[in-house]
């Protein structure tokens, strides 16, 4: 299926802005990509708590963005940005963050995890860890209770949420579900989906190298957290939800992932949505496919916590 109207408009009209393709630019030139569109994606639903504080961490402290929908959340969802591990910020992401939390009647909390090249492998994967850890310690102050814990994440947040779902399995955080949205899983740039020319859009195979190069040494991209396919064990998670898109370099690997986790034991559900890019569940108020695929996920997340009682 050819991208959407709406989805070959917004390229069209990047297209016209002259922006270089991420790969020729230097770090902080693409992360004013992600802090532009913000500006268009509008403020989200009203909160009935909104909070922004500095957690303490072993040797660092790490932002986070605390987002309340109501008086009694059912949930609790560590939600970790996309970016290649190199771009985004929480304030870029918090109109998601509002729409899950509304969506979904569940507190969300926004990780600012270090970006590379400042902070390279395995910066990010240690702050997602210690962020997942601390919020578990203080559920009761989020939720006012004990409820179950959600781990989510777009693209290289996705990455990070598939990692911490491996790791909790040791005695780590009990996690309810993981949300892998269009999510990193591996390193290999010769696959189908990253061969295919409909796919090199606004990410693209040169993009996605760019990213790894300013991440992890090519050594440590054979450790499973920093590729969470290369983990030999995979069951014993937490039932996953996986969203990837039609043209997305990372379509191949997302949904290999998503079979291997099914073939380990791990329940699984996976929607492809058709006629989408790579970027486009954040995109809110943009792109009609996140609605949808916003839409999806909220009625995933329901069907989970309905079941767990």
């Amino acid at each position: 299926m050819a991208l959407d109207e709406a989805t070959s408009s917004l390229l069209a009209q990047l297209a016209e802005s002259g922006q270089p393709p991420i790969h020729e630019m230097d770090p902080q030139q693409a992360r004013g990509i992600t802090a532009a569109l913000q500006e268009m994606y509008g403020p989200g639903p009203d909160m009935a708590r909104a909070e922004t504080r500095s957690i303490d961490l072993p040797g660092r402290s790490v932002p986070v963005q605390i987002l309340v929908p109501n008086a009694a959340p059912r949930g609790v969802i560590v939600y970790y940005h996309g970016g290649g591990w190199v771009i985004g910020r929480i304030e870029e992401f918090e109109t998601l963050g509002r729409q899950l939390a509304d969506r979904t009647g569940c507190a969300v909390v926004l990780v600012d995890y270090r970006l590379a090249p400042e902070h390279r492998y395995p910066a990010a994967a240690d702050d997602a860890w210690d962020s997942l850890r601390w919020v578990e310690a203080h559920l009761d102050e989020i939720a006012g209770r004990r409820v179950p814990l959600i781990v989510a994440g777009d693209s290289a947040g996705g990455n990070l949420a598939a990692i911490v779902a491996q790791k909790a399995r040791s005695g780590g955080p009990e996690i309810s579900q993981q949300i892998l949205v269009y999510p990193v899983t591996d390193c290999d740039f010769d696959n189908s989906s990253y061969a295919d020319p409909e796919n090199q859009l606004m990410v693209n195979r040169e993009a996605m190298i760019w990213f790894w190069d300013h991440y992890a040494d090519a050594e440590q991209r054979a450790n499973a957290d920093a590729c969470p396919a290369k983990a030999g064990d995979l069951s014993g998670q937490a039932p996953a939800v996986v969203v990837t898109a039609e043209h997305d370099v990372l379509r191949d690997e997302g949904e290999a992932y998503a079979k291997a986790l099914e073939a380990a034991g791990v329940p699984v559900r996976h929607r492809r949505f058709a006629g989408q890019m790579h970027g486009f569940f954040t995109m809110v108020n943009v792109l009609p496919g996140s609605a949808e695929a916003i839409a999806y996920v909220a009625t995933e997340i329901d069907s989970q916590l309905s079941a767990a009682g």
